[in-house]
């Protein structure tokens, strides 16, 4: 039976939004059906309407696919718009709209296993869509990019507390709602150090931050920050939640490098990416990595005059023989005392009577000899360069209050695959 839609669907507010906001990304690398569907057959609803259907659910705030379903069948030209072949049975002479509306809109049911099932990568290039063009509009884009972490709530009875959960946090007990999630550790802070600690500052006389412990997942992002534009995703990256945040950095980084056709410049994170090898992959691609520093449990490396890191006496230390760390993946040196080893003036000792001094063995230090280290340890972070590139920091924190009032933080979702979906969703509408 032909169709023909109404005239007036043209002036439909709902629908010429939305149209206009489609018309802004790039949904080539999404086929128009799944390749495992069987040919012939009834043609099936374009994977893009789906994809379609799944933003107009995030934009609109809709928490469950029955919410998206009912939206949809209310405004039956955005449903056209979308791509959705129209239902035309027996009926339709009888329809106001010329077209079956509740059978052409899929089930709750499918369009739940749709945000499921989803191929990742078909949403992703939508993302990256949006990424050339903002770098077509943008030559400077990639000047300053920032990382963050966003944690999320598995919904899970667990993470509910007025529910009486035995052994709630045993990392042994997978919870029944959701067999991906995992458990982590969400802190308080990871601001670390802005500033240089004294030679003796331990991290034992630092403030305690405050731990929560949760079930769930992590969504990592990458963000570049304008002057004049404002702040733009570049990357996205969704894992469980016992992941450590450092983990994100080479997903997002190669994500992001993909994307743009130019070099970041500026790399801001928070304390727990501050590692060697972060320091080192930005300046080998010809930036520079702006990161407080984490002490990881140890006060902060001092160096004498030839580059030999200090004894708690304030002496350089010798260097006695190099290897490489097979479990953290650099080359390091190992020094040793300098009263023990070395050529000190007799009757010299130590003035701070360590108890390794007096057993004879002395100090010994473990030295990363990466470039990233010393990059690491070198940088200033009191200098105005500092506090300007590190202010860059907060374009991902404004990316995931964002991406919070999208729903990230608690979906009602279950399961690794459309928690990832969700999320990347949430970061093209942003």
């Amino acid at each position: 039976m032909s169709f023909a839609e109404p005239v007036y669907f043209a002036d439909d507010p709902v629908a010429n939004e939305y149209e206009t906001f489609f018309a802004s990304l790039h949904f080539e690398g999404v086929p128009e059906r799944e390749e495992n569907h069987p040919w012939p057959g009834t043609p099936p609803h374009p994977q893009r309407a789906y994809a379609k259907a799944l933003l107009v659910r995030i934009n609109e705030g809709l928490k469950y696919a029955t919410h998206l379903r009912n939206f949809l069948v209310k405004h039956p030209a955005l449903v056209l718009r979308l791509g959705f072949r129209p239902v035309i049975d027996s009926t339709a002479s009888t329809q106001p709209f010329g077209f079956n509306v509740k059978r052409t809109v899929p089930s709750a049911r499918h369009l739940r296993r749709k945000l499921q099932t989803f191929d990742n990568s078909q949403l992703q290039s939508i993302l990256g869509g949006t990424v050339t063009d903002l770098e077509d509009e943008i030559p400077d884009l990639a000047e300053s990019v920032a990382m963050d972490v966003k944690h999320i709530y598995a919904w899970v009875k667990e993470n509910n507390p007025r529910q009486y959960v035995k052994e709630r946090f045993n990392p042994e007990r997978q919870p029944s709602g959701d067999p991906d999630c995992q458990l982590g550790v969400k802190e308080s802070h990871n601001q670390g150090h802005s500033t240089v600690p004294g030679p003796e500052t331990e991290s034992s006389g630092q403030k305690t931050a405050e731990k929560e412990y949760l079930w769930g997942y992590g969504s990592g992002v990458a963000v570049a920050r304008h002057k004049i534009y404002g702040e733009f995703v570049l990357a996205e990256h969704t894992q469980t939640f016992n992941r450590h945040d450092s983990t994100y950095y080479y997903p997002l980084i190669g994500s992001a490098r993909t994307r743009l056709q130019q070099p970041i410049r500026r790399f801001s994170a928070d304390a727990a990416y501050d590692a060697w090898y972060v320091y080192e992959d930005i300046h080998n691609h010809g930036g520079k990595a702006y990161i407080p520093f984490n002490d990881h449990g140890f006060a902060y490396p001092l160096f004498g005059p030839h580059g030999q890191p200090l004894c708690p006496d304030g002496r350089e230390m010798v260097g006695s023989y190099r290897y490489f760390d097979q479990t953290r993946g650099y080359h390091a040196q190992v020094e040793r005392c300098p009263l023990l080893f070395g050529t000190p003036t007799p009757g010299d000792t130590c003035g701070v009577q360590h108890p390794q001094f007096a057993k004879g063995v002395g100090c010994v230090k473990y030295r990363n000899l990466e470039l990233g280290a010393h990059l690491r340890v070198e940088l200033d972070r009191q200098s105005e360069e500092y506090d300007t590139a590190y202010d860059d920091r907060t374009a991902a924190e404004r990316i995931n209050s964002q991406a919070k009032e999208l729903g990230i933080e608690r979906p009602r979702l279950r399961r690794m695959s459309g928690i990832g979906n969700h999320n990347t969703l949430i970061y093209i509408v942003i």
